[in-house]
């Protein structure tokens, strides 16, 4: 693995320094966007708190890591000689195989000299006299940049519940999303394992083998379907690679950004033996296109009945114990939380050593020195992992001090939950981006997709505004506010947006309870980019031209020209078609 950085400790505060853009964080967003903004001639630094780059696979080191995007897919698709160029090992990529991509894509295009690690950035705030952000970092730095780009990724706040007596605890608390970079030996230990959603169920059974018991508190049962992952062969990897474009056009016309077989039959129109065989047929071959089975599942409760009963009738297969197996049996609508993939995560519960603890009508109590206490029962425990999730899409925004116009912050306009004009800016906040933010698809869509169709976009209006020699762009507030609006009718068409998730931030307390991910549809989302762009960046106000709004001279890049495969349209992408948005 590449080192992090070039004397980092050593590193001077800049001070005063001015730059054309600010990229906060340098995940795989951070990454392309210093890219193209370096292939545009604009002056640009990267911040990130990490000591290295990558994001959420620089620190999501737990056992089992691993992505639920098949990796011939899940990597950027803007470079054809990355493409042919990397080989990916297995089909689901391990962490540390993305964190070495992430290495190399920094090498490779040159990027390291230009990101200040171990740095985090504190307050970013607008001047209004001007045209420019003051940004500030934890390390002393105090700089400005025409443009301020939020890169800080959708699942990256960690979320540590602040359970009673936890101070007293003598063992080592880890959170998963935080993970201790020389690894965790759990031989010989009582381990305690908080929480069942996917980076639970990727590293519980990992953490099994080693350890000399594991107990699982779970509050909420959750889905999940065999990964079945196995190494790739060299004549799988040529075959895609033959035609690779081909791949990437037609996973950009999915619904969710990635290509997978998808049958768009509805279930309800087939037989119970019809529909037995083809669940069947998708569990064998796992992940994430189990949901691609039938085309109503996500829209109709009726036959969402059936997969989530077909689902739980595996549970009861695959776990021994009858009471374990009915409480690990999730009672809500299949896929409505996120789908997990796992290896092995159910048999785990049949090993004599590992035990289950509902936590979900007598929550954990407290911690103790020695362990957990649930209902008067101490659990005795050496080490705990709290899976307990992350403050989704907007927890990165609140750690910052975010300051607009009239000193209005960012916390305080989302204080009833995030409001953004195509999930990529917010009125009141000039020359401010969000790569992947709420209100686009990001989290519902193949998240590297999603950060490149956002970057580019980006990247093309800030070359148009130089073009102009515009001083700022922010949303009309009526524009975002009609977004939104669309953004919350076109979730309710779909069963995703009636359980609580993280989706809705139901999973903090306090939180407004909003679905934050565009659910119409990754192409259809495209399209209306395509739309803004080429209507002069329609619903944004350009400030300092008098050219006004126009189109841009430089066209998107053929590859966002994405058609809407017809073959397996959504109903929710029919509702987003059919709404007007503007």
């Amino acid at each position: 693995m590449a080192p992090s950085s070039n004397n980092q400790e050593q590193r001077q505060p800049e001070i005063g320094a001015a730059f054309d853009a600010v990229v906060v964080g340098a995940g795989f967003a951070g990454l392309y966007m210093l890219h193209r903004l370096r292939g545009l001639g604009f002056n640009a630094r990267v911040y990130e708190a990490g000591g290295g780059v990558g994001g959420t696979w620089y620190w999501n080191r737990y056992p089992g890591a691993r992505c639920d995007v098949e990796s011939m897919q899940y990597s950027f698709s803007f470079s054809e000689d990355l493409d042919q160029q990397w080989d990916w090992s297995e089909k689901y990529a391990p962490q540390p195989e993305i964190l070495s991509y992430a290495n190399h894509v920094a090498d490779r295009f040159g990027l390291r000299p230009h990101i200040a690690f171990d740095t985090r950035v504190i307050s970013a705030g607008f001047d209004e006299a001007a045209k420019c952000w003051r940004i500030e970092t934890d390390r002393g730095d105090q700089v400005s940049a025409k443009f301020c780009i939020m890169a800080v990724g959708c699942l990256s706040a960690a979320n540590r519940p602040a359970f009673e007596g936890i101070e007293e605890f003598r063992g080592p608390i880890h959170h998963t999303g935080q993970w201790p970079h020389e690894g965790v030996d759990f031989t010989g230990l009582r381990a305690g394992v908080i929480g069942t959603g996917s980076s639970a169920i990727q590293s519980i059974p990992i953490i099994a083998q080693q350890a000399s018991s594991l107990t699982v508190f779970q509050r909420t049962a959750t889905y999940s379907v065999p990964a079945w992952n196995q190494k790739l062969t060299p004549e799988y990897r040529q075959t895609i690679k033959a035609d690779y474009p081909a791949l990437r056009a037609k996973a950009r016309a999915r619904p969710t950004g990635f290509y997978f077989p998808f049958n768009m039959q509805p279930a309800l129109q087939a037989t119970p033996e019809e529909r037995e065989r083809q669940y069947e047929e998708a569990w064998e071959r796992g992940g994430l296109p189990f949901l691609g089975a039938f085309g109503d599942l996500l829209f109709e409760k009726a036959a969402n009945d059936t997969i989530a009963e077909f689902a739980r009738d595996k549970i009861r297969r695959l776990v021994q114990d009858p009471a374990t197996a009915e409480l690990l049996c999730p009672d809500n609508v299949f896929g409505c939380k996120r789908l997990c993939v796992d290896t092995g995560y159910f048999e785990t519960y049949n090993l004599p050593h590992v035990k289950l603890v509902d936590v979900s009508k007598t929550p954990i109590e407290r911690f103790t020195a020695d362990g957990i206490e649930v209902d008067g029962v101490e659990y005795p425990l050496d080490i705990v992992v709290c899976a307990t999730g992350f403050a989704a899409m907007t927890g990165s925004f609140d750690r910052i001090r975010i300051t607009g116009r009239d000193g209005l912050t960012l916390s305080q306009k989302w204080q009833a939950g995030p409001r953004a004009y195509l999930g990529v800016a917010s009125a009141g906040f000039p020359n401010l981006f969000m790569i992947t933010g709420p209100g686009s698809p990001s989290v519902l869509a193949s998240m590297i997709q999603a950060i490149e169709q956002h970057v580019d976009w980006m990247a093309d209006c800030m070359a148009h505004l130089r073009d102009l020699g515009a001083a700022t762009i922010e949303p009309k507030p009526q524009d975002e506010d009609d977004w939104v609006e669309h953004v919350n009718e076109v979730s309710k068409v779909s069963l995703r947006s009636t359980c609580s998730s993280w989706y809705v931030g139901a999973n903090i307390a306090g939180r407004p309870r909003v679905f934050m991910p565009y659910i119409g549809g990754f192409p259809i989302y495209v399209q209306k980019c395509n739309e803004v762009m080429s209507n002069g960046f329609e619903g944004f106000a350009i400030e300092g031209a008098d050219a006004g709004n126009q189109p841009p001279r430089v066209r998107l890049t053929e590859r966002w020209r994405v058609p809407l495969d017809m073959d397996v349209i959504s109903p929710a992408a029919i509702a987003a078609r059919r709404v007007p948005v503007v």
